[in-house]
């Protein structure tokens, strides 16, 4: 689920960034940036109702999927989630690379569009991977969300890739079980085992990052 959520945020969640930055005037750019960030203050479990009791119904209505509470509920609600994160770091990341660069290559005879995605984009791409890193973080961190519209059917999809099955997370697992499981049993054990994955993963995407990271600073510094 968090590689469909991102699938869905990452492109649009770019796409957003560079519209604030290097579309917009600045007066709207500064009406919609608070907006965007004011979504990710809002409570994991409001977004959870919302996709119990508005998005499930209508994706059984309208798809007909046997069951409105699947990974594509989860996915979507996701990448609701994430994009917050990504619009504001990336934006941030774009907008500093100034104006310079922007005028250089106007004066060359580039268009906008070569300008943004041959100039910009490559000089912002640091921030950017980073935008993206964090919304990763907040995709496979949370709980709530993925326990309320996933379906928390305890099963492998069957292709694995079929997001219209009800499915169960790790997180959503931990939060459901913990409270029912007899203590120092297996169960018990394999809930802290699920727990230190987590962890593993979280720690394997953050030494990645900070790989990609140092990379693209030693690259812009040879510029």
């Amino acid at each position: 689920m968090t590689i469909a959520a991102l699938v869905f945020a990452v492109p649009t969640g770019i796409l957003a960034a560079i519209f604030l930055s290097d579309i917009v005037s600045l007066k709207v750019r500064d009406f919609i940036k608070p907006v965007i960030e004011i979504l990710a203050a809002i409570p994991s479990v409001a977004y959870g109702f919302f996709a119990v009791l508005v998005l499930a119904p209508w994706m059984q209505t309208k798809w007909g999927f046997t069951t409105g509470t699947n990974a594509l509920n989860a996915s979507i609600i996701l990448t609701i989630m994430a994009l917050p994160t990504i619009i504001s770091v990336a934006e941030d990341s774009i907008s500093a690379v100034g104006r310079e660069p922007r005028e250089a290559s106007y004066a060359l005879s580039a268009t906008r569009f070569e300008t943004i995605f041959k100039v910009v984009i490559p000089a912002a791409h640091s921030g950017i991977i980073a935008a993206i890193v964090l919304g990763m973080m907040r995709a496979i961190g949370e709980t709530m969300v993925v326990w309320m519209a996933s379906g928390n059917a305890n099963q492998i999809p069957s292709p694995w890739w079929d997001l219209s099955q009800s499915v169960r997370t790790m997180t959503a697992t931990i939060a459901g079980d913990m409270g029912e499981t007899p203590k120092d049993s297996p169960h018990y054990w394999s809930l802290f085992a699920i727990g230190a994955v987590l962890l593993g993963m979280t720690f394997l995407l953050n030494i990645i990052s900070e790989y990609f990271l140092a990379s693209a600073k030693k690259k812009m510094g040879k510029f």
